[in-house]
Protein backbone atom coordinates (compact mmCIF):
# COMPACT_ATOMS: atom_id res chain seq x y z
CA UNK A 1 0.00 0.00 0.00
CA UNK A 2 1.33 3.44 -0.87
CA UNK A 3 1.05 5.99 1.95
CA UNK A 4 0.27 8.62 -0.69
CA UNK A 5 -3.16 7.06 -1.25
CA UNK A 6 -6.05 8.26 0.90
CA UNK A 7 -7.42 5.80 3.43
CA UNK A 8 -10.90 4.53 2.48
CA UNK A 9 -12.88 2.65 5.12
CA UNK A 10 -15.87 1.03 3.46
CA UNK A 11 -19.04 -0.40 5.05
CA UNK A 12 -17.92 -3.85 3.88
CA UNK A 13 -14.63 -3.45 5.74
CA UNK A 14 -16.40 -2.35 8.93
CA UNK A 15 -18.74 -5.35 8.72
CA UNK A 16 -15.74 -7.67 8.43
CA UNK A 17 -14.12 -6.09 11.50
CA UNK A 18 -17.40 -6.47 13.41
CA UNK A 19 -17.46 -10.17 12.52
CA UNK A 20 -14.00 -10.51 14.09
CA UNK A 21 -14.45 -8.61 17.37
CA UNK A 22 -18.18 -7.96 17.60
CA UNK A 23 -19.92 -4.60 17.36
CA UNK A 24 -19.47 -3.98 21.10
CA UNK A 25 -15.67 -3.93 20.65
CA UNK A 26 -15.64 -1.62 17.65
CA UNK A 27 -15.87 2.19 17.68
CA UNK A 28 -16.56 4.23 14.57
CA UNK A 29 -18.71 7.17 15.70
CA UNK A 30 -17.01 10.57 15.56
CA UNK A 31 -17.64 11.53 19.17
CA UNK A 32 -16.16 8.26 20.49
CA UNK A 33 -13.16 8.40 18.15
CA UNK A 34 -12.13 11.83 19.45
CA UNK A 35 -10.84 10.12 22.60
CA UNK A 36 -8.14 8.52 20.44
CA UNK A 37 -7.02 11.59 18.48
CA UNK A 38 -3.67 11.85 20.28
CA UNK A 39 -1.46 10.28 22.93
CA UNK A 40 0.46 12.16 25.62
CA UNK A 41 1.87 14.41 22.88
CA UNK A 42 -1.15 16.70 22.61
CA UNK A 43 0.32 19.10 20.04
CA UNK A 44 -0.52 16.84 17.09
CA UNK A 45 -3.86 15.14 16.57
CA UNK A 46 -5.29 12.73 14.03
CA UNK A 47 -8.55 10.80 14.44
CA UNK A 48 -8.67 7.12 13.43
CA UNK A 49 -11.51 5.91 11.24
CA UNK A 50 -12.21 2.99 13.54
CA UNK A 51 -10.91 1.55 16.84
CA UNK A 52 -11.02 -2.19 17.50
CA UNK A 53 -10.47 -3.75 20.92
CA UNK A 54 -8.76 -7.08 20.45
CA UNK A 55 -8.48 -9.80 23.10
CA UNK A 56 -6.17 -12.38 21.51
CA UNK A 57 -3.37 -12.84 19.02
CA UNK A 58 -5.83 -14.61 16.73
CA UNK A 59 -8.06 -11.53 16.67
CA UNK A 60 -5.08 -9.26 15.96
CA UNK A 61 -4.12 -11.54 13.09
CA UNK A 62 -7.64 -11.46 11.65
CA UNK A 63 -7.87 -7.66 11.94
CA UNK A 64 -4.51 -7.17 10.22
CA UNK A 65 -5.50 -9.55 7.41
CA UNK A 66 -8.67 -7.54 6.90
CA UNK A 67 -6.64 -4.33 6.75
CA UNK A 68 -4.36 -5.87 4.13
CA UNK A 69 -7.35 -7.09 2.12
CA UNK A 70 -8.92 -3.60 2.01
CA UNK A 71 -5.61 -1.65 1.89
CA UNK A 72 -6.35 0.18 5.15
CA UNK A 73 -3.40 1.27 7.36
CA UNK A 74 -3.38 0.26 11.01
CA UNK A 75 -1.58 1.35 14.17
CA UNK A 76 -1.33 -0.44 17.54
CA UNK A 77 -2.06 1.46 20.76
CA UNK A 78 -1.60 0.63 24.41
CA UNK A 79 -2.48 3.07 27.19
CA UNK A 80 -1.73 6.16 25.08
CA UNK A 81 0.84 7.52 27.56
CA UNK A 82 3.53 7.85 24.88
CA UNK A 83 4.91 11.35 24.49
CA UNK A 84 6.03 11.62 20.86
CA UNK A 85 2.92 10.74 18.87
CA UNK A 86 3.98 7.12 18.51
CA UNK A 87 0.42 5.81 18.36
CA UNK A 88 -0.98 8.69 16.32
CA UNK A 89 -3.09 7.28 13.45
CA UNK A 90 -1.48 9.40 10.72
CA UNK A 91 -3.86 9.55 7.76
CA UNK A 92 -6.60 7.69 9.65
CA UNK A 93 -7.21 3.98 9.32
CA UNK A 94 -7.63 1.35 12.04
CA UNK A 95 -6.37 1.72 15.58
CA UNK A 96 -5.81 -1.67 17.23
CA UNK A 97 -6.28 -1.19 20.97
CA UNK A 98 -4.37 -3.77 23.02
CA UNK A 99 -5.62 -2.75 26.47
CA UNK A 100 -7.85 -5.83 26.81
CA UNK A 101 -4.89 -8.16 26.30
CA UNK A 102 -3.81 -7.81 29.92
CA UNK A 103 -3.12 -11.34 31.12
CA UNK A 104 0.06 -12.30 32.96
CA UNK A 105 0.38 -15.67 31.25
CA UNK A 106 3.18 -17.16 33.36
CA UNK A 107 5.60 -16.27 36.13
CA UNK A 108 8.61 -18.58 36.36
CA UNK A 109 10.65 -17.70 39.45
CA UNK A 110 13.09 -20.55 39.01
CA UNK A 111 14.17 -19.42 35.55
CA UNK A 112 13.50 -15.74 36.31
CA UNK A 113 11.16 -14.76 33.54
CA UNK A 114 7.52 -13.89 33.02
CA UNK A 115 5.26 -14.04 29.98
CA UNK A 116 2.79 -11.18 29.62
CA UNK A 117 0.32 -9.87 27.09
CA UNK A 118 1.01 -6.37 25.70
CA UNK A 119 -1.80 -4.66 27.61
CA UNK A 120 -0.40 -5.58 31.04
CA UNK A 121 0.21 -2.38 32.98
CA UNK A 122 3.89 -2.12 33.90
CA UNK A 123 3.31 -1.77 37.65
CA UNK A 124 0.87 -4.68 37.74
CA UNK A 125 3.65 -7.14 36.94
CA UNK A 126 5.70 -6.04 39.95
CA UNK A 127 2.53 -6.13 42.06
CA UNK A 128 1.96 -9.72 40.93
CA UNK A 129 5.54 -10.48 41.99
CA UNK A 130 5.13 -8.90 45.46
CA UNK A 131 6.34 -11.25 48.18
CA UNK A 132 8.26 -13.43 45.74
CA UNK A 133 11.59 -11.65 46.18
CA UNK A 134 11.53 -10.48 42.55
CA UNK A 135 10.35 -7.46 40.56
CA UNK A 136 10.29 -6.14 36.99
CA UNK A 137 13.07 -3.57 36.83
CA UNK A 138 12.09 -1.10 34.04
CA UNK A 139 9.98 1.55 35.79
CA UNK A 140 8.84 4.45 33.58
CA UNK A 141 7.38 7.37 35.50
CA UNK A 142 3.99 6.42 34.02
CA UNK A 143 4.35 2.82 35.19
CA UNK A 144 1.00 2.95 36.98
CA UNK A 145 -0.71 3.42 33.59
CA UNK A 146 1.66 2.52 30.73
CA UNK A 147 1.65 -0.98 29.26
CA UNK A 148 4.52 -3.35 28.66
CA UNK A 149 3.63 -3.52 24.96
CA UNK A 150 4.04 0.25 24.76
CA UNK A 151 7.30 0.03 26.70
CA UNK A 152 8.56 -2.47 24.11
CA UNK A 153 7.56 -0.11 21.29
CA UNK A 154 9.58 2.85 22.57
CA UNK A 155 12.24 0.98 24.58
CA UNK A 156 11.13 2.87 27.68
CA UNK A 157 13.47 3.77 30.50
CA UNK A 158 12.74 5.11 33.95
CA UNK A 159 14.52 6.21 37.13
CA UNK A 160 16.04 2.83 37.99
CA UNK A 161 17.37 2.11 34.51
CA UNK A 162 20.59 3.96 35.37
CA UNK A 163 21.74 0.76 37.10
CA UNK A 164 19.42 -1.89 35.68
CA UNK A 165 19.06 -0.89 32.03
CA UNK A 166 16.13 0.03 29.78
CA UNK A 167 13.36 -2.21 28.44
CA UNK A 168 15.50 -3.92 25.80
CA UNK A 169 17.80 -5.24 28.55
CA UNK A 170 14.85 -7.09 30.10
CA UNK A 171 12.98 -8.44 27.06
CA UNK A 172 14.08 -11.91 25.96
CA UNK A 173 11.36 -12.64 23.43
CA UNK A 174 8.34 -11.24 21.63
CA UNK A 175 5.41 -12.68 19.74
CA UNK A 176 3.90 -10.33 17.17
CA UNK A 177 1.56 -10.21 14.21
CA UNK A 178 3.43 -9.12 11.10
CA UNK A 179 2.08 -6.94 8.33
CA UNK A 180 0.67 -9.95 6.49
CA UNK A 181 -1.30 -11.10 9.53
CA UNK A 182 0.99 -14.00 10.44
CA UNK A 183 1.88 -14.68 14.09
CA UNK A 184 5.67 -14.64 14.48
CA UNK A 185 7.91 -15.31 17.48
CA UNK A 186 11.39 -13.93 18.15
CA UNK A 187 13.42 -15.29 21.06
CA UNK A 188 11.77 -16.73 24.16
CA UNK A 189 12.71 -18.15 27.57
CA UNK A 190 16.15 -19.17 26.33
CA UNK A 191 16.81 -15.82 24.66
CA UNK A 192 17.69 -15.47 21.02
CA UNK A 193 17.64 -18.56 18.88
CA UNK A 194 20.31 -17.57 16.35
CA UNK A 195 23.33 -15.29 16.01
CA UNK A 196 21.21 -12.20 15.34
CA UNK A 197 19.50 -10.30 18.15
CA UNK A 198 16.16 -9.96 16.36
CA UNK A 199 14.35 -9.33 19.65
CA UNK A 200 16.66 -6.41 20.39
CA UNK A 201 16.01 -5.08 16.89
CA UNK A 202 12.26 -5.28 17.40
CA UNK A 203 12.27 -3.47 20.77
CA UNK A 204 12.16 0.26 20.07
CA UNK A 205 10.74 -0.08 16.55
CA UNK A 206 7.74 2.01 17.68
CA UNK A 207 5.05 -0.26 16.30
CA UNK A 208 6.36 -0.07 12.72
CA UNK A 209 7.37 -3.77 12.50
CA UNK A 210 4.07 -5.29 13.60
CA UNK A 211 1.70 -5.65 16.55
CA UNK A 212 3.06 -7.21 19.75
CA UNK A 213 0.83 -9.93 21.21
CA UNK A 214 3.09 -11.49 23.87
CA UNK A 215 6.33 -10.57 25.65
CA UNK A 216 8.87 -12.68 27.55
CA UNK A 217 10.58 -10.50 30.17
CA UNK A 218 13.35 -11.04 32.69
CA UNK A 219 12.47 -10.57 36.33
CA UNK A 220 15.06 -9.27 38.78
CA UNK A 221 15.78 -10.29 42.35
CA UNK A 222 15.00 -7.59 44.90
CA UNK A 223 18.07 -5.96 46.46
CA UNK A 224 18.77 -6.74 50.10
CA UNK A 225 18.75 -3.08 51.14
CA UNK A 226 18.00 0.45 49.94
CA UNK A 227 19.16 3.88 50.96
CA UNK A 228 17.12 6.73 49.51
CA UNK A 229 18.29 10.33 49.87
CA UNK A 230 17.12 13.81 48.95
CA UNK A 231 19.88 16.37 48.41
CA UNK A 232 18.80 20.01 48.45
CA UNK A 233 20.66 22.67 46.47
CA UNK A 234 20.46 26.46 46.19
CA UNK A 235 22.02 26.30 42.72
CA UNK A 236 21.15 24.24 39.64
CA UNK A 237 24.84 24.34 38.65
CA UNK A 238 25.88 22.84 41.99
CA UNK A 239 23.25 20.12 41.65
CA UNK A 240 24.46 19.29 38.14
CA UNK A 241 28.07 19.14 39.31
CA UNK A 242 27.13 16.81 42.15
CA UNK A 243 25.71 14.36 39.61
CA UNK A 244 29.03 14.25 37.75
CA UNK A 245 30.96 13.91 41.00
CA UNK A 246 28.88 10.93 42.16
CA UNK A 247 29.38 9.03 38.90
CA UNK A 248 33.02 10.16 38.76
CA UNK A 249 33.59 8.57 42.17
CA UNK A 250 32.75 5.18 40.66
CA UNK A 251 29.32 4.90 42.28
CA UNK A 252 26.42 3.82 40.08
CA UNK A 253 23.24 4.58 42.02
CA UNK A 254 20.07 2.65 41.31
CA UNK A 255 18.52 6.04 40.55
CA UNK A 256 19.69 9.64 40.28
CA UNK A 257 16.84 12.04 39.55
CA UNK A 258 16.87 15.84 39.42
CA UNK A 259 13.89 18.18 39.92
CA UNK A 260 14.01 21.97 39.71
CA UNK A 261 12.21 24.63 41.72
CA UNK A 262 9.17 24.80 39.46
CA UNK A 263 8.29 21.11 39.65
CA UNK A 264 9.14 20.91 43.36
CA UNK A 265 6.52 23.57 44.10
CA UNK A 266 3.83 21.65 42.21
CA UNK A 267 4.78 18.40 43.96
CA UNK A 268 4.71 19.98 47.40
CA UNK A 269 1.27 21.41 46.74
CA UNK A 270 0.06 17.99 45.60
CA UNK A 271 1.68 15.68 48.18
CA UNK A 272 2.91 17.81 51.14
CA UNK A 273 6.10 15.78 51.39
CA UNK A 274 8.06 18.61 52.96
CA UNK A 275 10.05 19.74 49.95
CA UNK A 276 11.83 23.07 50.55
CA UNK A 277 10.07 25.60 48.32
CA UNK A 278 13.04 27.97 48.25
CA UNK A 279 15.48 25.39 46.86
CA UNK A 280 16.56 25.81 43.23
CA UNK A 281 16.96 22.06 42.70
CA UNK A 282 16.69 18.75 44.53
CA UNK A 283 18.40 15.47 43.74
CA UNK A 284 16.67 12.17 44.49
CA UNK A 285 19.32 9.48 44.95
CA UNK A 286 18.90 5.80 45.66
CA UNK A 287 21.54 3.13 46.15
CA UNK A 288 20.75 -0.53 46.63
CA UNK A 289 22.59 -3.79 47.20
CA UNK A 290 24.02 -5.55 50.23
CA UNK A 291 23.37 -3.93 53.59
CA UNK A 292 27.07 -3.55 54.32
CA UNK A 293 27.69 -1.74 51.00
CA UNK A 294 24.78 0.70 50.83
CA UNK A 295 25.67 2.50 54.05
CA UNK A 296 29.16 3.26 52.76
CA UNK A 297 27.81 4.45 49.41
CA UNK A 298 25.19 6.64 51.09
CA UNK A 299 27.83 8.25 53.31
CA UNK A 300 30.12 8.89 50.33
CA UNK A 301 27.27 10.42 48.30
CA UNK A 302 26.23 12.61 51.22
CA UNK A 303 29.77 13.93 51.50
CA UNK A 304 30.06 14.51 47.75
CA UNK A 305 26.80 16.47 47.68
CA UNK A 306 27.80 18.53 50.72
CA UNK A 307 31.19 19.31 49.19
CA UNK A 308 29.43 20.43 45.99
CA UNK A 309 27.16 22.89 47.77
CA UNK A 310 24.17 20.90 49.04
CA UNK A 311 22.71 22.68 52.03
CA UNK A 312 21.09 19.48 53.30
CA UNK A 313 20.98 15.78 52.49
CA UNK A 314 17.99 13.91 53.92
CA UNK A 315 17.97 10.14 54.33
CA UNK A 316 14.59 8.38 54.23
CA UNK A 317 14.06 6.73 57.60
CA UNK A 318 11.17 4.39 56.84
CA UNK A 319 9.76 2.37 53.97
CA UNK A 320 6.69 4.62 53.97
CA UNK A 321 8.84 7.74 53.65
CA UNK A 322 10.77 6.18 50.76
CA UNK A 323 7.52 5.15 49.07
CA UNK A 324 6.10 8.68 49.39
CA UNK A 325 9.26 10.19 47.95
CA UNK A 326 9.08 7.89 44.94
CA UNK A 327 5.37 8.58 44.60
CA UNK A 328 6.22 12.27 44.30
CA UNK A 329 8.77 11.57 41.58
CA UNK A 330 6.62 9.12 39.64
CA UNK A 331 3.58 11.42 39.71
CA UNK A 332 5.50 14.58 38.87
CA UNK A 333 3.89 14.84 35.45
CA UNK A 334 0.42 14.60 36.97
CA UNK A 335 1.25 17.48 39.30
CA UNK A 336 1.98 19.70 36.30
CA UNK A 337 -1.75 20.16 35.85
CA UNK A 338 -1.50 22.57 38.77
CA UNK A 339 0.85 24.74 36.72
CA UNK A 340 -0.60 24.76 33.21
CA UNK A 341 -3.55 23.46 31.15
CA UNK A 342 -1.16 21.87 28.61
CA UNK A 343 2.46 20.81 28.49
CA UNK A 344 4.99 19.35 26.07
CA UNK A 345 7.71 17.08 27.44
CA UNK A 346 11.00 16.79 25.59
CA UNK A 347 13.33 13.82 25.80
CA UNK A 348 16.81 14.97 24.84
CA UNK A 349 20.02 13.32 25.99
CA UNK A 350 23.43 14.90 26.67
CA UNK A 351 26.64 13.59 28.25
CA UNK A 352 26.42 14.04 32.02
CA UNK A 353 29.27 16.55 31.95
CA UNK A 354 27.14 18.80 29.71
CA UNK A 355 24.18 19.02 32.12
CA UNK A 356 25.09 22.50 33.45
CA UNK A 357 25.40 23.83 29.88
CA UNK A 358 22.11 22.39 28.63
CA UNK A 359 20.19 23.54 31.72
CA UNK A 360 21.51 27.08 31.26
CA UNK A 361 20.47 26.93 27.61
CA UNK A 362 16.98 25.71 28.51
CA UNK A 363 16.61 28.69 30.86
CA UNK A 364 17.69 31.04 28.04
CA UNK A 365 15.20 29.45 25.62
CA UNK A 366 12.44 29.77 28.21
CA UNK A 367 13.11 33.49 28.56
CA UNK A 368 13.59 34.13 24.83
CA UNK A 369 10.31 32.49 23.82
CA UNK A 370 8.38 33.53 26.93
CA UNK A 371 7.51 29.89 27.67
CA UNK A 372 7.70 28.60 31.24
CA UNK A 373 9.83 25.45 31.53
CA UNK A 374 10.21 23.11 34.50
CA UNK A 375 12.65 20.22 34.68
CA UNK A 376 12.41 16.72 36.11
CA UNK A 377 14.69 14.13 34.59
CA UNK A 378 16.94 11.09 34.76
CA UNK A 379 20.09 13.01 35.59
CA UNK A 380 22.29 9.96 36.06
CA UNK A 381 22.28 9.11 32.35
CA UNK A 382 21.81 12.63 31.01
CA UNK A 383 18.24 11.99 29.87
CA UNK A 384 16.51 15.38 30.05
CA UNK A 385 12.78 16.00 30.35
CA UNK A 386 12.28 19.77 30.08
CA UNK A 387 8.53 20.36 30.36
CA UNK A 388 7.24 23.34 28.38
CA UNK A 389 4.05 24.83 29.80
CA UNK A 390 1.41 26.38 27.53
CA UNK A 391 -2.25 26.48 26.54
CA UNK A 392 -2.93 24.37 23.44
CA UNK A 393 -5.99 26.53 22.69
CA UNK A 394 -3.61 29.39 21.88
CA UNK A 395 -2.11 28.75 18.41
CA UNK A 396 0.60 31.38 18.86
CA UNK A 397 1.74 29.73 22.10
CA UNK A 398 1.86 26.36 20.36
CA UNK A 399 4.18 27.74 17.68
CA UNK A 400 6.47 29.25 20.34
CA UNK A 401 6.56 25.92 22.17
CA UNK A 402 7.56 24.08 18.99
CA UNK A 403 10.33 26.59 18.23
CA UNK A 404 11.62 26.36 21.79
CA UNK A 405 11.51 22.55 21.67
CA UNK A 406 13.45 22.47 18.41
CA UNK A 407 16.15 24.74 19.81
CA UNK A 408 16.55 22.57 22.91
CA UNK A 409 16.86 19.38 20.87
CA UNK A 410 19.27 21.02 18.43
CA UNK A 411 21.44 21.98 21.39
CA UNK A 412 21.38 18.40 22.66
CA UNK A 413 22.78 17.26 19.32
CA UNK A 414 25.39 20.04 19.37
CA UNK A 415 26.55 18.94 22.84
CA UNK A 416 27.12 15.39 21.64
CA UNK A 417 23.75 13.92 22.60
CA UNK A 418 20.55 12.77 20.96
CA UNK A 419 16.91 13.87 20.65
CA UNK A 420 15.40 10.90 22.47
CA UNK A 421 16.35 8.70 25.36
CA UNK A 422 13.13 6.76 25.92
CA UNK A 423 10.11 8.49 24.34
CA UNK A 424 10.99 7.54 20.78
CA UNK A 425 10.81 9.54 17.55
CA UNK A 426 7.13 9.04 16.74
CA UNK A 427 5.85 11.89 14.59
CA UNK A 428 7.31 14.60 16.80
CA UNK A 429 11.00 14.21 15.98
CA UNK A 430 11.08 12.90 12.40
CA UNK A 431 12.59 16.16 11.21
CA UNK A 432 15.65 15.55 13.41
CA UNK A 433 16.56 12.19 11.94
CA UNK A 434 18.48 13.74 9.03
CA UNK A 435 20.43 15.80 11.53
CA UNK A 436 21.34 12.81 13.67
CA UNK A 437 22.08 10.29 10.92
CA UNK A 438 23.66 10.22 7.49
CA UNK A 439 21.72 9.45 4.35
CA UNK A 440 23.32 6.00 4.29
CA UNK A 441 22.29 5.36 7.90
CA UNK A 442 18.69 6.22 7.08
CA UNK A 443 18.70 4.06 3.96
CA UNK A 444 19.83 1.07 6.02
CA UNK A 445 17.11 1.75 8.61
CA UNK A 446 14.53 1.99 5.86
CA UNK A 447 15.73 -1.32 4.36
CA UNK A 448 15.34 -2.99 7.76
CA UNK A 449 11.85 -1.60 8.19
CA UNK A 450 10.84 -2.75 4.70
CA UNK A 451 11.92 -6.26 5.67
CA UNK A 452 9.27 -6.27 8.40
CA UNK A 453 6.80 -3.82 6.85
CA UNK A 454 7.26 -3.87 3.04
CA UNK A 455 3.89 -2.32 2.23
CA UNK A 456 4.15 0.50 4.79
CA UNK A 457 0.65 -0.37 5.99
CA UNK A 458 1.70 -0.65 9.65
CA UNK A 459 2.07 2.66 11.56
CA UNK A 460 2.72 4.89 8.50
CA UNK A 461 4.23 8.32 8.99
CA UNK A 462 6.41 7.36 11.97
CA UNK A 463 10.03 7.21 12.98
CA UNK A 464 11.83 7.77 9.64
CA UNK A 465 11.69 10.77 7.26
CA UNK A 466 11.10 8.23 4.48
CA UNK A 467 7.75 7.38 6.08
CA UNK A 468 5.79 8.39 2.99
CA UNK A 469 3.96 11.42 1.69
CA UNK A 470 1.02 11.25 4.09
CA UNK A 471 3.39 11.35 7.06
CA UNK A 472 5.40 14.26 5.70
CA UNK A 473 2.27 16.21 4.78
CA UNK A 474 0.96 15.71 8.31
CA UNK A 475 4.17 17.15 9.79
CA UNK A 476 4.11 20.12 7.44
CA UNK A 477 0.49 20.92 8.35
CA UNK A 478 1.21 20.66 12.07
CA UNK A 479 4.54 22.50 12.06
CA UNK A 480 5.09 24.75 9.03
CA UNK A 481 8.76 24.98 8.19
CA UNK A 482 9.85 21.67 9.71
CA UNK A 483 9.63 19.84 6.39
CA UNK A 484 12.12 22.20 4.79
CA UNK A 485 14.62 21.44 7.53
CA UNK A 486 14.80 17.75 6.66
Amino acid sequence: MSTTEPCVVTPEFLRELAQIVGTERLLDSKDELLVYECDGYVVEKSVPDVVVFVESAAEVSAVVKACVKYSVPFVPRGAGTSLAGGCLPVGGGVMISLTRMRQIVEINLRDRFAIVEPGVVNLNLSRALAGSGFHYAPDPSSQGACTIGGNVATNSGGPHTLKYGVTVNHVIGVEFVNTEGDIVRLGGPCGRQNDFDMTGLFVGSEGTFGVVTKVWVRITRNPAAYRTMLAIFDSVDDCSQAISNIIGAGIVPAALEMMDKGIVGALEEAFQFGFPLDAEAVLLIEVDGLEVAVDDEAQTITQLCTDTGAREVRLSQTDDERALLWKCRKQAFGAIGRLSPSYCTQDGVVPRTQLPQILKFIAEVSERHDIAVVNVFHAGDGNLHPILLFDERNAEQVQRVMKASDEILEKCIELGGSVTGEHGIGVEKISFMNRLFTETDLEVMEDVRKTFNPSGICSPGKLLPTAGACGMEHIERSHPGRKAAM
